[in-house]
């Protein structure tokens, strides 16, 4: 029988636990001020163990079956085992086990293009909090988010994880989150770092990216979220940027991270992320997930031959101990397995009407009349949030919109429940003739729309006072959506038109709602319909928040993290993912790191094999709006049943911070919150090659009732307003008169006032330089 080093290693360590390793009786014992002599006290054979996984736990015989994995332990060492868990919306885990009578529900908490959506710091945190509580009260120690890549593109398969297609958003969203998680004592790990902007064919993908989109776009984000809350951890992307894996690029994780922004917490590897443990080491990625004999046995022979200095491996294990040592599972944490789940629910229908975004209303809403008729398989089969290891936790129910609207006092026309009841049992038949996948990475196909005769329309038109049609997207991991899939299908088209029509035509009213993942088509058809609702994906209180927000019990105050292009390829970086190449399963492929010589045998394909970053820093409503091209729903857009007025707006400096007020006041009937954006445009920003404007920083207003006035304040730092200069190798603000604006959305300039700004430099370390020339666009 072969025996690997790994498990050599492993015969070694049991001797020495039982006594017979002379170590034993000298060891140190682990504490947060004897970390360096723990690492002199372990043997090679410990270090290379314990800079890696020890398998993902997905047997019912783990001690947290259904979790993504644990590290390592030396008893002798006081080194204890922790643990981690997906996923974005919750922690993820099997909530029966073995031999065990009790269930092990945690909450399913919104999707986060619902908590982007909230413009909430507030909010973020509270989520962040409730999460944190669940993983520790059910015995972990980590768990494996917030994932905060930018949304580059509306078909990217994760982005339900991703928040908003502004790095500054972005960032003090998921700072919050952290900042929340770890104020329980639990360990955040915000992911995927970086530029992981697809999943077809993510294992190899390189992301070529210019220095300055880098910097100032994909970097900026997690360095806001790494400043402002300081995670614990930090997990590297599957993708290769620029030539190297993420994993294995020291100029990315030691250059920058490390010794720019001073942050000294632990990297880990995305599961099975890299072809090279040694490499991963050496640019300071601690520790591998979820662990292989190959990786070990890599490590061991390298550290054995000096190729990989001990000083490096060393200092990765001090990093994974630094964390350690944070956690509850080495303070000894009794954990009851009881967290409060009725609180954190209250969290989830606060915060999911919160991010609800308002988009059309010709009047309909709130609704005064109290019978609805609940159109679209969606209204009967709500989606609380996405596929895959970050998507929805496995909650134990999720609300219906039939019980959230019969909640707030609705009377739900009944027949439409039974015709909708049958065509979903009869789909669900055609779609999965041998049952439906206990698990699924990528969403499992959904019913097609049901589709009316002129007596069940009309039949409906006299039991309802309004139509209410829902919608549904869902997305996942391991694969991007198709360009089809931003448009409507034939038969919610039809559906659209049909009951339109024909409530129209009685004097009634028809509202839709976007149950989405992601942005989608309207423009073409929101001319048919009253009110237009995106509700994006609000875990397992769905039906409540929804609910609240069409009676009008919340006032809606939700804004668009995203803009809503007005089609496909309107957006210059559309050009430049795999919306609509031919192997669709690309992402599939290659999970797991699986045939990666695959890639090698054929030449290599744009948007497959690599990914030129072409619109540079024109991402989202950079672009849009810098170039004049028309959208549907621009960034920050989001209506009220109340309105607001920007008054007194001021701009003061002192010590290069800029600090904006603006009075904010309530001037319709109703109470209500609002959020006020402040960007900035740079003096001669078309020369300069910059943005229109920027958002630079934003606040919510408490609830303001009738006639009442919050004072807004707001700062801006100089540095804040830089730009990467590439040649130079330096952050530059330009001198000048700079605009400060108040806005409602990037296209609504509520108030201005401007300010002279003094030139300011950083020079930084010229490094992460595309292997390949670049097309870069410029204004």
């Amino acid at each position: 029988m072969k025996i690997s080093v790994r498990n050599i290693g492993l015969v070694v360590m049991a001797v020495a636990a039982m006594g017979g390793h002379s170590l034993n009786a000298t060891a140190q014992q682990l504490k947060a001020e004897t970390i360096d002599e723990v690492v002199k006290a372990m043997t090679l054979e410990e270090k290379c163990h314990m800079v890696l996984g020890r398998g993902m736990h997905f047997n019912d015989e783990a001690k947290f079956p259904g979790t993504a994995g644990s590290t390592f332990s030396i008893s002798r060492l006081g080194v204890p085992e922790t643990y981690c868990a997906d996923s974005q919306q919750g922690l993820r885990m099997s909530a029966k086990r073995p031999w065990d009578h009790r269930e092990y529900y945690p909450t399913d908490f919104v999707a986060s293009m619902t908590l982007a959506s909230t413009w909430d710091r507030e909010a973020a945190f509270k989520v962040g909090q409730g999460i944190g509580n669940e993983v520790r009260e059910f015995g972990l120690d980590w768990i494996l988010s917030p994932a905060m890549n930018l949304i580059r593109n509306p078909l990217c398969g994760r982005n339900h994880e991703y928040y908003s297609e502004d790095p500054y958003l972005s960032g003090t969203i998921a700072a919050g989150y952290v900042r929340g998680v770890q104020s329980e004592g639990t360990a955040a790990c915000p992911k995927h770092f970086v530029a992981n902007n697809q999943e077809t064919n993510r294992n190899n993908n390189i992301s070529q990216v210019s220095q300055r989109a880098l910097r100032e776009i994909y970097l900026k984000a997690f360095e806001i979220m790494v400043k402002e809350s300081d995670p614990w951890t930090i997990m590297t992307s599957y993708n290769k940027l620029n030539g190297p894996y993420a994993v294995q690029n020291r100029e990315l994780l030691t250059t920058i991270v490390r010794d720019e922004w001073g942050w000294k917490g632990m990297f880990v590897s995305d599961w099975n992320a890299g072809d090279d443990a040694v490499a991963a080491m050496m640019a300071g990625n601690d520790m591998l997930q979820p662990g292989q004999d190959r990786q070990y046995q890599a490590i061991f022979d390298a550290a054995k031959s000096g190729k990989l200095p001990m000083e490096v491996l060393d200092a990765n294990v001090r990093r994974i101990l630094e964390y350690v040592v944070k956690t509850h599972n080495f303070k000894g944490y009794q954990a009851n397995s009881e967290p409060n789940l009725k609180a954190h629910a209250q969290v989830v229908r606060q915060v999911g009407a919160d991010g609800i975004v308002l988009l059309k209303n010709s009047g309909v809403l709130p609704l005064a009349g109290k019978r609805v008729a609940l159109f679209g398989c969606t209204s009967y089969d709500w989606i609380s949030g996405g596929s895959g290891f970050g998507g929805t936790s496995l909650g134990r129910y999720t609300v219906s919109l039939v019980e959230g609207m019969r909640s707030a006092g609705y009377e739900v026309y009944k027949p439409l429940i039974s015709l909708y009841t049958k065509h979903l049992a009869d789909e669900e038949k055609r779609l999965f003739p041998n049952g439906r996948p206990a698990f699924s990475l990528m969403p499992p196909a959904r019913a097609d729309e049901k589709q009316f005769t002129a007596d069940e329309l009309n039949a409906a038109i006299e039991g309802s006072d309004v139509a209410i049609i829902s919608l549904g997207r869902k997305s996942g991991e391991a694969a991007d959506r198709s360009e089809s899939d931003f448009y409507l299908k034939e038969g919610e088209k039809q559906l659209i038109k049909a009951v339109s029509e024909a409530y129209h035509a009685k004097g009634k009213q028809v509202v839709v709602l976007l149950d989405i993942c992601s942005p989608i088509d309207v423009a073409s058809w929101q001319n048919q319909i009253d009110a237009l609702v995106c509700t994006w994906q609000g875990g397992q209180e769905s039906g409540f928040s929804v609910a609240d927000v069409l009676c009008g019990k919340v006032n809606p105050s939700g804004k668009l993290p995203m803009t809503f292009q007005v089609k496909y390829g309107d957006a210059y970086a559309d050009k430049n993912f795999p919306a609509s190449v031919d192997d669709k399963t690309m992402g599939s492929m290659f999970m797991w790191g699986r045939n990666k010589d695959d890639a090698k045998k054929r030449e290599p394909q744009a948007n497959i094999d690599y990914t030129n970053y072409e619109e540079d820093i024109y991402v989202g409503y950079r672009y849009f709006d810098s170039f004049g091209k028309p959208v549907a729903y621009p960034f920050g857009f989001g209506l009220s049943y109340t309105t607001f007025a920007y008054e007194n707006m001021s701009v003061s400096e002192a010590n290069g911070v800029y600090t904006v007020k603006v009075d904010v006041k309530n001037t319709g009937k109703v109470a209500g919150r609002n959020v006020v954006e402040l960007f900035v445009a740079a003096p001669n920003s078309k020369k300069l090659n910059k943005p229109e404007k920027e958002l630079r920083n934003y606040a919510k207003t408490r609830l303001l009732q009738p006639g009442e006035t919050e004072t807004v304040v707001m700062t801006v730092k100089t540095e804040d307003l830089a730009s990467f200069n590439e040649k130079a190798s330096a952050w530059k603000t330009d001198a000048g008169t700079y605009s400060f604006l108040i806005c409602s959305s990037a296209s609504d300039v509520e108030a201005k006032a401007t300010a002279k700004v003094k030139a300011w430099t950083k020079k930084v370390n010229n490094v992460m330089k595309p292997n390949v020339k670049l097309n870069l666009l410029k204004r």
